[in-house]
């Protein structure tokens, strides 16, 4: 940094010095500083103001020194800023680098909305005795993780999780168990002693059954996940039914479960459920539907993904009864043809996402339908083996279209996925597996749509 000149003579002006990353000015008055990364920084010294003597007018006593600054590598002010660019697995890295750092980056904020995923061998330390040790898990508390993943575990692993983490009987709002061991006594001790659990997921968890469920789901929960448990079946929605009247959000897999159990949903359900996820339940069928549309008439958000039964009739049923849906997928439904596209189409004026992945029977026809949808902001076409070039012209009027999804679709050519750059508000296009993406083409993209994320 540059020195005072002589008395009445200009400052000269703060350079950067080769190699390094000039600061703009501190608010304190500081002046700019100089840093490269992974070299400390070097002091700073106060830069005096332009046309101003340090002491300001000649009837004031002159300033004593300056206040000692920490080194910038070191400022909790800076360090604040700085770490909210750096993706969370370089924020674990980072807080290894000395104590001032980790005390920086053990704050909650910057690990809000993250989830912590803990195999069942990481949870214990094998002392030289050969006996395990259950981890210290402080670091974790200290930032105020709400969620936790626990893979692999068991009834007695969850014990002594709630008993080694801080903030287990109240602190942790949402709780994932994925291909463990749990019995219906382990869920029982789970939900009975984590009170503050909201969020329930269960995944490839074939020990427990429906009974566990009815003796150990709680009101307090709004948003349930089950999927690839082989004992859930219609009675397991009874139990969700009954016991969650402020249920928000289910999300289904459940090879078993029939239309039947789509009824029992009540009018508790009814003005609490908003999104509802039926993953590759292959029993429903359109009356399955009636039931859903009848029993959550406040749907914003609906997947009959794998539902492979439902065909036109089921989505018009959708379109006509859930005018509030923003998101709907039918997905891996092999019966919906382009007539369920002008249901939509006609019907649905908020939806805002449409995947139709893997819906081999739609072609040009139905995405004429949907040029219709002035708010349609994403809409997914993965493998649509029948899509041409003449159905992606329609889709040039749809201004609104922020992702569009063309994967796997093999009809399409480098002529017509040229045309997309017609929509430049498009801020991500997949092209992945699609013969028609050339080199030359994905170059065109970049000069054309520079604002847009190609997918290759």
């Amino acid at each position: 940094m540059s020195s005072p000149g002589v008395e009445g003579d200009p400052k000269p002006p703060c350079l950067p010095r080769n190699g390094l990353v000039k600061l703009p000015g501190q608010p304190n008055g500081l002046g700019a500083a100089s840093i490269t990364k992974g070299t400390p920084a070097v002091k700073n010294r106060p830069c005096p103001s332009v046309g101003l003597p340090l002491g300001g007018p000649a009837s004031s006593p002159a300033p004593g020194p300056p206040a000692e600054r920490p080194p910038l590598a070191t400022d909790e002010k800076i360090l604040n800023g700085l770490f909210w660019y750096f993706s969370a697995c370089e924020k674990c890295v980072l807080a290894q680098v000395c104590r001032a750092w980790r005390r920086v980056l053990y704050q909650p904020k910057f690990w809000a909305g993250l989830t912590p995923v803990l195999h069942a061998k990481e949870l214990y330390n094998v002392l030289p005795s050969g006996e395990k040790e259950f981890v210290n898990l402080q670091g974790f508390a200290a930032r105020g993780f709400e969620g936790f993943c626990l893979v692999g575990v068991s009834d007695l692993d969850i014990c002594e999780f709630i008993d080694n983490y801080a903030l287990s009987k109240k602190g942790v709002k949402a709780m994932s168990l994925k291909r463990s061991t749990i019995t219906d006594a382990g869920l029982e001790v789970m939900l009975e002693q984590m009170q503050g659990v909201v969020r329930l997921e269960l995944s490839g968890c074939n020990d427990f059954t429906e009974a566990g469920l009815w003796s150990s789901l709680s009101a307090r929960i709004t948003s349930l996940s089950v999927s690839d448990c082989i004992n859930v079946a219609d009675d397991a929605i009874a139990a969700i039914s009954q016991l969650l009247p402020n249920l928000a959000e289910l999300s289904l897999q459940a090879y078993h479960v029939t239309d039947t159990a789509l009824a029992y949903f009540t009018a508790r359900q009814g003005h609490s459920t908003h999104t509802l996820r039926l993953l590759s339940c292959w029993e429903i069928t359109n009356h399955g539907v009636v039931n859903v549309v009848h029993s959550l008439p406040n749907l914003t958000a609906l997947s009959l993904s794998g539902c492979s039964k439902v065909t036109d009739d089921g989505v018009e049923l959708v379109a006509e009864n859930l005018r509030k849906l923003r998101s709907l997928d039918l997905s891996w439904c092999p019966r919906i043809t382009d007539m369920a596209l002008e249901y939509v189409a006609c019907d649905l004026h908020r939806l805002e996402e449409l995947v139709l992945d893997r819906c081999v029977r739609i072609t040009d026809t139905g995405l004429s339908y949907l040029s219709t949808m002035s708010s349609l902001r994403s809409l997914y076409l993965r493998w649509c083996c029948q899509v041409q070039d003449f159905g992606l012209k329609h889709l040039l009027a749809m201004r609104s279209l922020r992702l569009l999804s063309l994967a796997g679709c093999p009809l399409l050519t480098t002529t017509g996925l040229s045309g997309l750059v017609q929509l430049q508000e498009l801020e991500e296009l997949e092209l992945t597996n699609c013969p028609g993406a050339t080199p030359e083409l994905f170059k065109y993209f970049s000069q054309h749509l520079p604002r847009c994320l190609v997918i290759e």
